[in-house]
């Protein structure tokens, strides 16, 4: 007769819908408390920061600690600019979406500082390999909303022709690389760039994104494998927004440890960072892109976050989390903070909010008039096969060539 019990697998339960619990609290940190390592530290010595939580701005809007950063007013008021301007973009895109002018869209509500204050950290020539849920890193650099917008429509001023899917862009220009619904992928290509980067001896840097769902892929630890073999310089961002599309981050492998603990087994630096505070993003950004420009090699970052809308224009999340449960969210909305921020400092005003709403929601408005007067491509001129060989193949090969010439091109 057996001593043990019948054998079973643990699967990590949900929150229930009653549940008002999003996030494990016990995991949060005191504003201030986490101490700012050197830049060069080793990562043995620093393996407590994949632990606790980064956090610049305490609950009255005062910056904290050794992380808080020397932004000026100008800096601080531009961030809040950019996180607002994508909150209005997403708003617009939603209508746009409801009114049938596009198929799909997926908004980053409550997800904008990751964005918006990592960008302030890099420069021309760096390069972002995103998800779709990082439309802030190209809003946070001014790039055209017209040709975002354009994107989004598939119209006849799409650069990409209508060969994507709504929600991803791709715009070299601006160090954002083409978005893939197959996020894992990303990493990979990331750290494949980063490498590229150091082997010419360049100065520019690489960040991969990737969210909580999408760290349980094997694409995930392969690119993590390379980035600590080779040490490109590179920024391995994980944005845990507690949901993968209706999973929650548990299923990943959220329930006993961090994601940022995963850098831990390949010698890699890792820090876990509230990212809902302006401050404490743009700090650890600066971090971790100055240690990739010195040749430090790679670090990776948990971002703390909370995905406030639906996964996409296709989710109910109604049917999987607790219907107030954004509400219990217990690091708050990313734009209040910053605006609280900038109050206390006697620079910014709940009056100068809405008139910079409004001003905001007038600029996007208009830029989606101008796309709207683009055409679809429905209604605009018809995309000829031969474009393929004009847009895909920058040297067409010698077989393509004769293809070509058989169907007439």
């Amino acid at each position: 007769m057996s001593d043990f019990a019948p054998l079973s697998l643990h699967v990590p339960a949900p929150p229930s819908r009653e549940e008002n619990a999003p996030v494990d609290t016990s995991r949060l940190s005191p504003a201030g408390a986490v101490r700012r390592p050197p830049v060069d530290a080793d990562p043995q010595d620093i393996r407590d920061l994949a632990y606790s939580l980064i956090r610049v701005l305490d609950d009255d809007g005062s910056a904290k600690g050794e992380w808080a950063p020397a932004l000026d007013t100008d800096a601080l008021r531009g961030g809040l600019r950019a996180m607002m301007k994508t909150r209005a973009y997403d708003q617009r895109m939603m209508r746009m979406q409801r009114q049938g002018l596009t198929s799909f869209y997926m908004q980053c509500t409550g997800e904008e500082a990751v964005a918006c204050a990592f960008q302030s950290a890099l420069q021309k020539g760096d390069m972002n390999f995103p998800t779709y849920r990082q439309q802030g890193l190209l809003i946070a650099q001014d790039w055209p909303v017209v040709d975002m917008i354009n994107q989004i429509l598939s119209n006849s001023a799409d650069r990409i022709k209508g060969r994507q899917l709504p929600v991803m862009y791709s715009a070299k220009e601006a160090g954002f690389f083409s978005i893939s619904g197959n996020l894992g992928t990303q990493y990979i290509q990331a750290v494949g760039w980063a490498m590229a980067s150091a082997i010419r001896n360049d100065t520019k840097v690489a960040a991969a994104w990737i969210g909580d769902g999408s760290t349980a892929e094997s694409d995930f630890h392969a690119a993590l494998v390379f980035a600590s073999v080779y040490r490109p310089p590179i920024i391995l961002n994980v944005v845990n927004n507690q949901w993968a599309i209706s999973s929650p981050q548990s299923m990943a492998g959220g329930e006993r440890t961090t994601f940022a603990a995963r850098a831990h087994g390949y010698g890699i630096p890792s820090l876990r960072v509230d990212g809902n505070d302006y401050l404490a993003v743009n700090a650890v950004a600066s971090w971790a892109v100055e240690r990739a420009r010195r040749n430090l090699g790679p670090t990776l970052i948990e971002w703390v976050t909370y995905r406030v809308a639906p996964h996409s224009t296709s989710d109910d999340p109604s049917k999987y989390r607790a219907k107030d449960a954004s509400a219990a969210w217990p690091l708050g909305d990313p734009i209040t903070r910053l605006k609280a921020h900038l109050v206390s400092r006697g620079e910014w005003s709940e009056e100068r909010s809405v008139q910079l709403e409004a001003e905001l929601d007038q600029e996007i408005a208009a830029a989606a008039q101008e796309a709207r007067r683009s055409g679809t491509l429905h209604d605009g001129p018809k995309q000829s096969p031969a474009t393929m060989f004009e847009d895909v193949y920058k040297d067409v090969p010698r077989h393509l060539r004769e293809q070509r010439q058989k169907l007439g091109y």
